[in-house]
């Protein structure tokens, strides 16, 4: 049995396929708010503002879930618009001694340093001493052949004898001179004759006494001795060679090494404050670091200060001197060295993390009592390694930040390390309030879409988009209301298809035809 189709059934399935292509297109609108809402929700993880309040009927109006005074209304005192409260960490200000210090480069210098060389030449017989070892002055170090040298002394000693013999034998013919001319019995011409002689043998007498005392000086010689107490270096010669005054080496090096100095330069802007204070009597502390200044070598005092300014390097030269017991520093050893010229009493002391600089100079953020920071100008003094003296500005007592400073400006809140969880967020404003109230703003903002949108039945489904709005929190409100807004031309199919979006209920399938 042929039928022929009316025009009405063919209109039918065209009409259907038209409103499906527009369902989709509306879902498509939707999945895409959607995922736009999602991605600003990730992307301001602390926005605690729902809509401001717009005209009414539309999302975030008066009166709606969404307006001012509503759950999303504007953001508080830790929401997107006032800023985030800044986790920081703070110090005290506290009263302390600080020492004025002054810290230079030194080298350590022997007091005295001394070559050991022989005075006559012989050969080396003995060495009476180990390469390293302490000795003190006047110590035997070596000894040199001494026969010779004693042969030497006898013949000066016969020969001196030989001329006193003479001597006292000329005194004597002197004598009887004397008395014969007394006597008439001899010419004065002798008497004169004879005293000559006997001034010559006195001066012959005491040249053999000379050469005597040379030679037994010589004889002492061979046996060479330390001149100055210290360390001995290593050995320049062995034994059996011949030495003599004119080795360049000699025998050994002896050091001083107590005490001993370390040589430093200091600033010739800083010479007069330790030429005045040297020449107040004050004997100025000096502690001697190593190499990386975790250690500290030796303890000692300012000896001297030079009297010129190298003109190249603008510096004075100056010397410490330690006693080093212990002989902990060694000749020509690099050293820190600290020289201590006064101390500060009572100087307000802060870490130098706490200290900022400007373009109007110094400053330090100061905690206050409700969790806010202040800018405080402030000059700075005196510093150590890890405190700086505050001149003025600041009093000891108050409360400064040192942590999380570049993140601050005059007024902001702050948050600290030890505190409660909310804790200077301004209630609801805190991290997690402001998510929770972002989610009903943002839910409001789809409710107030959906019933302005469609009318009839859409205005019902699209008022459950504020309950279930308000509990996904901000990724499903704002899908809700952009949704609702993108199909408020469509009637109740957009409302529908919204509030599904923002986890309502769906309204039954006739509801928009």
């Amino acid at each position: 049995m042929n039928t022929q189709a009316t025009p009405e059934s063919n209109a039918t399935p065209k009409r259907r396929g038209g409103r499906a292509r527009l369902a989709g297109s509306v879902i498509a609108i939707a999945v895409m708010a959607a995922l736009g809402g999602l991605a600003w929700y990730l992307t301001h993880p602390a926005g605690g503002a729902g809509g401001a309040g717009g005209p009414p009927g539309m999302a975030g109006g008066p009166g709606g879930p969404g307006g001012p005074g509503g759950p999303g209304g504007g953001g508080g005192p830790g929401g997107r618009r006032g800023g985030p409260a800044t986790t920081v960490g703070v110090a005290t200000a506290e009263k302390a001694d600080v020492p004025v210090s002054l810290d230079a480069l030194g080298t350590v210098t022997s007091a005295a340093t001394t070559t050991v060389r022989v005075q006559v030449s012989g050969i080396l017989r003995q060495v009476l001493f180990k390469e390293g070892q302490m000795v003190k002055a006047g110590q035997v170090l070596a000894e040199i052949d001494p026969r010779q040298f004693e042969m030497a002394l006898l013949q000066a000693s016969g020969q001196r004898q030989r001329d006193e013999a003479q001597l006292e034998n000329a005194k004597l013919t002197l004598e009887r001179y004397r008395t014969l001319l007394g006597q008439d019995s001899i010419a004065r011409q002798d008497v004169d004759t004879q005293a000559a002689l006997v001034k010559q043998l006195q001066g012959t007498v005491m040249t053999d006494r000379a050469a005597e005392g040379l030679a037994r000086l010589n004889l002492g010689y061979t046996k060479v001795t330390a001149p100055i107490s210290g360390r001995v270096g290593l050995r320049g010669v062995d034994v059996g060679n011949l030495v003599n005054s004119g080795d360049a080496a000699g025998i050994a090096v002896i050091t001083q090494l107590s005490p001993i100095d370390v040589t430093f330069t200091i600033p010739q802007d800083q010479a007069p404050d330790v030429l005045a204070r040297a020449n107040e009597g004050a004997a100025l502390p000096a502690i001697a670091f190593d190499r990386t200044r975790s250690t500290a070598l030796a303890e000692g005092k300012f000896a001297a200060l030079d009297n010129q300014v190298d003109t190249q390097t603008g510096t004075v030269k100056a010397k410490a001197r330690f006693a080093n017991d212990k002989t902990t520093l060694f000749p020509s050893q690099f050293v820190n060295l600290r020289l201590e010229l006064r101390t500060i009493k009572d100087a307000v002391m802060v870490p130098v993390t706490a200290l900022r600089h400007g373009a109007s100079g110094d400053f330090v953020y100061v905690l206050n009592a409700d969790r806010t920071v202040s800018l405080r100008p402030v000059t700075r003094g005196q510093a150590t390694a890890d405190k700086v003296q505050m001149k003025t500005g600041l009093q000891a007592g108050e409360q400064v930040i040192t942590e999380g400073a570049d993140r601050l400006k005059d007024g902001a809140r702050v948050v600290l390390a030890g505190d409660k969880p909310g804790a200077g967020a301004g209630g609801a404003g805190g991290r997690h309030g402001g998510r929770r109230a972002g989610g009903a703003g943002a839910g409001g903002a789809g409710a107030g879409a959906g019933g302005g949108g469609g009318a009839g039945p859409g205005e019902g489904a699209g008022g459950p988009g504020a309950g279930p709005g308000a509990v996904q929190g901000q990724g499903a409100g704002m899908g809700a209301g952009a949704a609702a807004g993108a199909g408020a031309s469509t009637g109740a199919g957009a409302s529908a298809a919204a509030s599904g979006w923002s986890g309502a209920h769906r309204p039954p399938r006739g509801s928009g035809q």
